[in-house]
């Protein structure tokens, strides 16, 4: 054998190998990976790829990781990916898998903000949240405000009640100036659309408002009428003699029991013994809270009470021996259900 030949025979060795070798890869490149159910895979800030790519081979999804890393720094992947919570779906090849760490679609957690929370309330539930990142618990309703760039601003009612998407790691900060914004944009909307002649002068009046129609009535059918109770009250100078506001009040201290002495004892939330508006929101308003506000359904009735019926609707009055006849059919039905207990 010549020396020539000997060196064209190594070539063609070389050559198929490396087509071997090619043909191997790219059939790794669209092979599923070994996973029969979806699997959880969180890439930190900053972590390489390689290290992705060792942890799935190390869990047994993942068949040569170094192929990975190459095939991804060959394409630009590798700077391309973003950081977060993945779930990957079995069938997922290779390939896919780099066209969904270069995507961002990372997996998408919801929480709840509800309507009529007061803003302690909506802290405490943020806290609950183990997938936010917590940077507020330590501080205080002031410095929560400076940080979502409000400093002096009082936090009650100006985040708004819906559910909110978010992706793992996600500051509870950011998910406040989602809400605030969105709160924002809802009052706007509302207070543009507002009714003429209202006695109430600016859109912060009117979230104050809202936040007592929102407490009064859990029934979106009846918000514009209460709302129109109270508008009628503002426009004759009486008080609004609503016993949200003294709850709110009172504040943590309050039993579950609205006494006399509570709808007697002065402060700036008693609507019983101050006229007008308490000086803040008393809690988180709703769309149909905010629209009810703006719009109120105004038909001269001055004074509404619970039916006592199951529904939770009220009975709307407008003379004062009206509405003490609804009271007492109010009692009637109070006293018999607890006589059925």
């Amino acid at each position: 054998m010549t020396l020539r030949t000997a060196i064209a025979g190594l070539v063609l060795l070389v050559a198929v190998a490396a087509g071997s070798a090619a043909v191997a890869f790219h059939r790794w490149l669209d092979r599923p990976l070994a996973i029969d159910a979806p699997l959880a895979v969180e890439i930190p800030r900053g972590q390489p790829l390689a290290v992705t790519a060792q942890a799935l081979a190390e869990r047994g999804a993942l068949e040569h990781p170094r192929w990975l890393q190459a095939y991804a720094r060959y394409t630009g992947a590798d700077e391309r990916v973003h950081a977060g919570e993945y779930s990957v779906l079995p069938g997922t090849t290779p390939r896919a898998l780099l066209e969904l760490f270069e995507s961002g679609d990372v997996v998408q957690h919801t929480v709840t903000i509800v309507e009529g929370w007061t803003f302690r309330e909506l802290r405490k539930a943020l806290e609950r949240e183990p997938l936010l990142e917590q940077t507020l618990p330590s501080r205080d309703d002031e410095s929560v405000m400076a940080a979502l760039g409000e400093p002096g601003a009082q936090p009650e009612g100006l985040f708004f009640p819906d559910t909110y998407v978010y992706a793992k790691g996600t500051s509870d900060v950011e998910l406040l100036k989602q809400a605030r914004e969105r709160m924002k944009r809802e009052l706007d909307e509302a207070w543009a659309a507002r009714a003429e002649g209202l006695p109430i002068s600016t859109a912060y009046e009117a979230l104050v408002l809202a936040s007592i129609v929102e407490k009064e009535t859990a029934l979106a059918s009846e918000r514009a009428r209460i709302a129109g109770v109270f508008t009628q009250r503002l426009r004759r100078g009486m008080r609004l003699q609503t016993d949200p506001t003294v709850i709110y009040g009172i504040g943590e201290k309050f039993d579950g029991n609205l006494r006399r002495a509570d709808l007697q004892r002065d402060g700036p939330y008693n609507t019983y013994t101050r006229a007008g508006l308490p000086p803040t929101p008393i809690a988180l308003p709703g769309a149909d809270a905010l629209r009810a506000a703006t719009r109120p359904d105004e038909r001269g009735e001055l004074y509404f009470v619970a039916t006592g019926l199951p529904d939770g609707s009220h009975e709307f009055s407008r003379t004062l021996a009206e509405h003490e006849a609804a009271v007492r059919r109010y009692l009637v039905r109070y006293r018999q259900r607890q006589a059925e207990r």
